[in-house]
């Protein structure tokens, strides 16, 4: 896996093979960035990777400035070799060995940008509880955004807040946003001064 901008562009990572992960490819990843690059300033963001494994999103955020970053894995290596990562670059990154949705449940920060990666393999209602911990527990700010990535069988466009999506080969990206009240700075008039 490489990082593709920022800082550290072009710096290979390689992770122990041993680890049970399957990074997003890439090619998705880059895709993912470009979008999120037309929503945010990446300076500043603060960021909770779920299912992180070998933190390869988290060194993205990272290396465009992002800080404080948060990593939750349930795998002691994956935490081991973010930890290990994160001191070499000098990231602000914080990993923590738990189970994700135990996280979430007992989770009292918030984030601009929440992404989750869990295995293809779980079920419906459990991608469909990761969205209603997130928004339930108040764990994206007002103006953030929840990616989860999945295989292009799971379907969750019927989820509350949701925005969009975009497929990638076989990963789709599915992202949640509060919706934006549009009349909220009608009430504000400019009143002449004399």
């Amino acid at each position: 896996m490489r990082i593709i901008s920022g800082k550290y562009k072009g710096r290979r990572l390689v992770a122990p093979k041993k680890l049970p992960v399957r990074p997003t490819t890439d090619m998705a990843k880059e895709a993912l960035f470009n979008i999120l690059n037309n929503h945010f300033n990446f300076t500043e963001l603060k960021v909770l990777e779920l299912f992180a494994g070998t933190g390869n999103i988290s060194y993205e955020f990272a290396s465009r400035g992002s800080a404080p970053i948060t990593c939750v894995d349930g795998d002691f290596g994956c935490v081991a070799f973010i930890k290990k990562t994160a001191a070499e670059f000098d990231f602000d990154i914080t990993a923590f060995k738990s189970d994700a949705f135990k996280y979430l449940e007992n989770c009292k920060n918030s984030f601009d940008i929440v992404f989750a990666d869990p295995p293809y393999h779980l079920t419906q209602k459990e991608f469909e509880s990761i969205i209603t911990l997130v928004f339930e527990n108040n764990i994206l700010d007002e103006e953030g955004m929840l990616i989860v990535e999945h295989s292009k069988d799971t379907k969750l466009e019927h989820m509350p807040h949701f925005s969009f999506a975009k497929s990638y080969g076989g990963t789709t990206f599915t992202f949640f946003e509060y919706e934006m009240e549009e009349d909220e700075n009608e009430d504000f008039e400019e009143n002449d001064t004399e």
